[in-house]
Parts: C-alpha cells; sequence; structure tokens
C-alpha cells in the first residue's frame, strides 16, 4: 500500500514541475514581447481646399409657373349629384368657380381668384329659393311592459 501512495505522490510532482516549466515558457514569450510605447505614429495631416461651387447664380433652379386650364361637371339624376368645377391659371393669377346642388334645392356658386399679392378672394351666390319639406313626425307609440319570468336556478 505504501508504494502506491509512494508512486502517486512522485507522480503528481512531475506534473506540477511540467505545469511550471510550460507556464514559465509561456511567461517569457509574453515578456520578450516588445510592448510599443504609445499610438502608431502616421504620416502627417494632410490639408485640402474648400471645394468651390461651379454654377453662377443664373443657372440656379427657378421654377416659371405654368399656365393650365380644366374644368369638369357632373350630373346624375339618380343620386341626385349636380356639381361642377372650371379653374385656369396664367402662370401668376388663378381664377376659377364651382357650383353645388345643395340639399335644400338652391345651387351654390363660388367663384374665386388667387394671387400670390392679394391671397385667395371668393364670391359666394345662391340661385334658386331654398325648400324644406314640412316635417310630419309619425305618432309614438310607447312600448307594453315587458314581464320577467325568471328562469330556472342552477344551484337549486
Amino acid at each position: 500500500m505504501n508504494i502506491v501512495s509512494y508512486t502517486v505522490h512522485r507522480l503528481s510532482q512531475v506534473m506540477f514541475k511540467v505545469a511550471c516549466v510550460v507556464v514559465s515558457v509561456v511567461m517569457g514569450v509574453v515578456m520578450g514581447t516588445p510592448i510599443p510605447d504609445g499610438p502608431p505614429v502616421y504620416g502627417g495631416l494632410v490639408s485640402y481646399p474648400a471645394p468651390q461651387p461651379v454654377y453662377t447664380d443664373n443657372q440656379l433652379y427657378k421654377p416659371e409657373p405654368k399656365p393650365y386650364a380644366f374644368d369638369y361637371g357632373v350630373q346624375d339624376s339618380y343620386s341626385g349629384a349636380n356639381f361642377g368645377h372650371s379653374e385656369n391659371s396664367d402662370g401668376n393669377a388663378v381664377k376659377g368657380s364651382y357650383t353645388v346642388a345643395l340639399p335644400d334645392g338652391r345651387i351654390q356658386t363660388v367663384t374665386y381668384v388667387a394671387d400670390h399679392n392679394n391671397g385667395f378672394q371668393a364670391q359666394v351666390s345662391y340661385e334658386g329659393q331654398a325648400v324644406y319639406p314640412e316635417h310630419n313626425p309619425s305618432p309614438y307609440s310607447q312600448p307594453g311592459p315587458s314581464v320577467y319570468q325568471p328562469g330556472p336556478s342552477p344551484y337549486a
């Protein structure tokens, strides 16, 4: 029994010595590597001049106002829709009008002018007389009382 104990003890001593040698070698390699004293040094700073524009003021994009004109109208007897709109512009001022058939039977016409100096100016006019149908409410009939009938109790 003594021999086995001595062999195990001797083997662990050898393993400890091998481990110390390995650690010493690794530390020697690490310690032998030169460590830089500071950050790496690069070439000097390069200076570039600021870029200069290659266009002149008359080449800037300045959109010219475009003249246009349009109009449309809808008249649907099934749904009762009756409206229209027309507008034209010379590029600076916009002129137009639209019409709408109102539910009370009148026709509303809005005529407008809009420009950069005076803004939007509108004139509203109405054609016809407002007709409101007479309201005949149906008589109110109070519902009869509902009789409460309790259902069977599920816990009885």
